[in-house]
């Protein structure tokens, strides 16, 4: 591998969500991220299709039950050799298993001890199990997503999994390891999901602050509640993304639609008038197809962008163009992001079966030929 974080050693122990997420991405990059697997052919308990799974790509598998003392001894001797570790169980467990971070740290003091949970180390919810719905409730965030009148709207696990929990984990593990390199102290990194989509929400928090944000979902210029910020079903039955915002924007627009001079779609910033000019706006958008919206539109500053599918996606002229999307061991998926002039990328590698990398990885440790036999034998045992 190749990338802005190659040098980098990071230790994974497998899950499922935002813990992959994050160290799919410092691998992206070029750091040598080693997952550690539990026998059986499981991760996080849920048997997976191995070759399927974008978020273990790129990545060294070696398999150890941890429960064990020579699972748990080995796994210690990684940590010694590595920057970092990432982890995703609740809390106490690792403790339990004596690999906290102060039998950890105790061996290798430079190391940063990354944790993702759903609630954080502490506080009156952290023993509960949860998931992304649950973190960003909480967390003032699930309520503002959906239409006016209407119940919240589950936006998938984006904003608390991977946003709020393996985005901001990444960005953590990095930030403490800079920090190690100028005390030659690690630490430990506390994620919780739903502070991170609380995070998320800062500009929402500024703006409420100003008087620009109602607390109240699908009213606002970025819910949905304004005519010039929403999507619109084309006479296909497809549909469009529209967001000209400033009024030199939304000009364009109504130039390139035809609608220059027609008063229904003055008054852009005018939120009595909004419901009007959405009603007009959905009748102007659904008498044409979504392509022909794409010719009039696309390219120009009206905002616009079809509203694609998984399946379209990959297939557009500008995804194909920036290879936004690739093919790897047969499964689309996205590349890396961002992208660096200097140390770009290497292309993803599709994960390999559990603990293909079992004995390079012991013989990098220093093992005996006779001891890394005698632990693949007793930790591979059920592993595919």
């Amino acid at each position: 591998m190749t990338g802005a974080l190659e040098g980098i050693r990071i230790i994974e122990i497998a899950g499922i969500g935002p813990a992959p997420f994050a160290g799919m991405m410092l691998a992206d990059h070029g750091a040598e991220v080693i997952r550690v697997d539990r026998p059986g052919g499981t991760r996080g308990g849920v048997p997976t299709a191995r070759e399927a799974d974008v978020l273990a790509r790129s990545r060294a598998s070696i398999v150890l039950d941890l429960k064990s003392a020579e699972g748990a001894a080995v796994f210690r001797d990684l940590c010694a050799t590595a920057d970092a570790l990432i982890e995703g169980f609740r809390p106490g467990v690792m403790e339990r298993l004596g690999l906290g971070p102060d039998q950890l740290l105790a061996a290798n003091p430079r190391l940063v001890y990354g944790r993702m949970t759903g609630w954080g180390q502490d506080g009156p919810y952290a023993q509960s199990a949860g998931h992304d719905i649950n973190y960003i409730a909480l967390a003032g965030v699930l309520n503002g997503i959906g239409r006016a009148g209407e119940k919240p709207v589950p936006p998938a696990n984006l904003i608390g999994d991977f946003g709020g929990g393996g985005m901001i984990l990444a960005f953590g593990v990095l930030a403490a390891i800079i920090a190690a390199g100028r005390t030659g102290r690690g630490q430990v990194v506390d994620c919780a999901m739903s502070e991170g989509a609380a995070l998320l929400s800062a500009m929402l928090w500024g703006f409420k602050a100003q008087g620009h944000w109602h607390d109240t979902r699908g009213v606002n210029t970025l819910d949905g509640g304004a005519p010039y910020y929403d999507s619109y079903e084309t006479a296909d039955g497809k549909h469009i993304a529209f967001g000209p915002i400033e009024p030199q924007f939304y000009a364009e627009f109504c130039r390139r639609a035809g609608l220059d001079g027609d008063p229904a779609f003055s008054g852009q910033l005018d939120p009595s008038n909004w419901p009007a000019l959405k009603q007009r706006l959905e009748e102007v958008f659904a008498a044409g197809t979504r392509d022909e919206w794409c010719t009039l539109l696309e390219g120009s500053d009206a905002c616009f962008a079809p509203v694609l599918s998984m399946d379209e996606a990959p297939h557009h002229p500008h995804n194909r163009a920036r290879s936004v999307f690739a093919a790897i061991g047969g499964v689309t998926q996205p590349m890396p992001a961002p992208r660096f002039s200097a140390t770009p990328a290497a292309d993803p590698e599709a994960p390999g079966p559990a603990g293909r990398e079992s004995r390079a990885i012991l013989a990098g440790l220093g093992y005996s030929q006779a001891r890394i036999d005698a632990l693949v034998e007793q930790h591979h045992e059920g592993a595919e």
